[in-house]
């Protein structure tokens, strides 16, 4: 038997890094962070155990990775869902929807992801992770920010409180409450994004999360 490709390989550990991002997302938002191990999240994605630690230096890092893509590409579809629109106060409107739903629709993992970002490493950086900045700092440019440095990071800051608002244990904000004061913040149309009625019709919370994560091989679904 001749030895894989260079290319095979490395399609083989991007493929085994997505199916534990993956694993990662699924076990602590059904079990909590403590309650899930290094070994759940490798026998979920089907991963020998030392992998994890290949990829990633530990269990918060790679929660905090798996969060981050997740977030990433919510916010991303969001966006880009149809009609698309180039419009900035749109897009804002969409940014915030997105970015309030996963605390609406993942409460466990977003108060766990929530809680990480309050230890003693902080936020640990990742493609994602920046990927997400990226994303928010241009909705901010395209509404109109004359000083997108300043801007993002104040957005930022609103959407981790309202997120940290919305998930408080025993005195939890409503959504809708939080919502409606961004949006004045921004003056933004109520109408705009997603609103509330909306979200109820359309708004279910999907348990299979696969489009997040590209398990497949490249251009198989081409």
């Amino acid at each position: 038997m001749s030895p894989r490709s260079a290319s095979v390989n490395e399609e083989l550990r991007r493929r085994s890094r997505e199916r534990l991002l993956q694993a990662a997302v699924e076990l602590v938002g059904e079990h909590g962070y403590e309650a899930t191990t290094l070994g759940d999240i490798a026998d979920r994605a089907g991963s020998a155990r030392g992998l994890v630690s290949y990829y990633f230096p530990g269990k918060r890092q790679l929660v905090q990775s798996a969060v981050h893509r997740l977030m990433h590409r919510t916010l991303e579809e969001a966006l880009e869902r149809e009609p698309r629109t180039d419009d900035g106060r749109e897009r804002l409107a969409r940014a915030i929807d997105a970015i309030l739903g996963l605390a609406r629709d993942r409460p466990v993992l977003m108060r766990q992801h929530m809680a990480g970002l309050l230890q003693a490493e902080g936020l640990v950086p990742c493609p994602d992770q920046r990927r997400l900045s990226e994303l928010l700092g241009d909705t901010v440019a395209r509404y109109g920010s004359h000083d997108v440095r300043a801007d993002y990071p104040l957005l930022r800051a609103l959407l981790m409180g309202a997120v940290y608002a919305a998930l408080v244990p025993g005195v939890p904000m409503p959504i809708p409450t939080l919502r409606d004061e961004l949006f004045k913040r921004y003056r933004l149309d109520w109408e705009l994004g997603v609103p509330p009625g909306a979200q109820t019709a359309e708004g279910q919370c999907e348990k299979d999360l696969s489009r997040f994560f590209a398990t497949e091989e490249r251009g198989a679904a081409r």
